[in-house]
């Protein structure tokens, strides 16, 4: 050992794996919300994530058509082990089921009490399921209800190269590389692979507080219902409050650029701004339990999912 060892920050719980909901864009390699920190070297976590998307969009132009109302559950789990202090490796399996859902009647009384019930919601509330997005006169996107399929499976990387100090932020380097592993027919996936790169800082502030900063570009390939995608821009800044030991809560907002361009239609062309609220819960030492919530917000309008919510279990296995 040195003669001056390094501080201990506080540690945080990292912020939430959010990525894109939406579930076109949730076809291109999503790069989730992480932590600047590696595992500790010969350390495993295991994650289990389950999230409810709802999305309902209503465009209609001379040229184009998009009508969704559906919900998507999209369960995943997520290996990452540590290769060295610095260095680690991931894998996420994702599956995906669309339904009609069951968040509609508490996000329609909810929209009645606050903002006014939304068009899209008030034009399709007669109707139980659609997913159809037809730019000009093909159909570029159709899936079936009460379907159930494997995603495109997600490897990643991650090295820190900058430690915490007293004045300076940890800073790790991303990389992630997307396997056409989902049905691209029935819209589970893409059918081509993607690449990301990406950097994400770490700070502890007033001993409770640990602020988060990810940016990421993504790189698709091929086509995706008959558009070449563009490279992808997104980016996440988090606060975590450690209000105890065990119990955290963390406010997050995320921006996502969108893989297409020029179709016509604001649910292809438009980015997603996001907020994210939750809590994280450590049941036993080994053990972290995260619940969130995501909400889109009006700095970009058209292209987001309604509503998310999920929850996380993620269980670390020590060397």
């Amino acid at each position: 050992m040195g003669a001056c060892p390094r501080r201990s920050y506080a540690e945080g719980f990292g912020p939430f794996p959010v990525r894109n909901f939406q579930p076109i864009q949730m076809l291109v390699l999503g790069m989730p919300g992480d932590r600047a920190t590696v595992l500790r070297q010969g350390t495993v976590d295991v994650r289990v994530e389950l999230a409810d998307t709802a999305s309902i969009f209503n465009e209609l132009t001379p040229q184009s058509s998009a009508v969704m109302k559906f919900e998507t559950l999209r369960s995943g789990l997520f290996l990452r082990y540590g290769v060295t202090d610095r260095f680690e490796v991931a894998m996420e399996v994702p599956a995906l089921y669309r339904y009609q859902g069951v968040l509609n009647g508490g996000i329609t009384a909810a929209e009645r009490a606050t903002t006014g019930l939304s068009g899209a919601r008030r034009d399709l509330r007669s109707l139980g399921y659609a997913y159809m997005v037809s730019p000009g006169s093909r159909t570029a996107f159709h899936g079936g209800q009460d379907q159930w399929g494997l995603g495109d499976i997600s490897l990643m990387s991650k090295y820190q190269f900058v430690r915490q100090t007293e004045t300076l932020p940890a800073v790790s380097l991303r990389f992630a590389v997307k396997a056409p592993s989902g049905d691209a027919s029935r819209v589970f996936g893409s059918g081509h692979p993607d690449a990301g790169v990406g950097l994400a800082l770490e700070k502890t502030f007033l001993s409770r507080w640990v602020t988060y900063v990810n940016v990421n570009g993504v790189f698709p390939s091929g086509t995706v219902g008959g558009f070449r995608p563009q490279p992808i821009v997104s980016a996440m800044t988090a606060a975590e409050y450690l209000w105890s030991e065990h119990v955290s809560f963390t406010l997050q907002f995320d921006y996502y650029s969108s893989a297409f361009h020029g179709t016509g239609l604001k649910v292809l062309d438009r980015g997603v701004t996001e907020v994210v609220l939750g809590f994280n819960y450590q049941l036993q030492p080994h053990l972290l339990w995260q619940v969130y919530g995501v909400e889109n917000v009006d700095f970009i309008t058209g292209g987001s999912a309604d509503f998310t919510v999920s929850t996380v279990l993620t269980y670390r296995f020590e060397s």
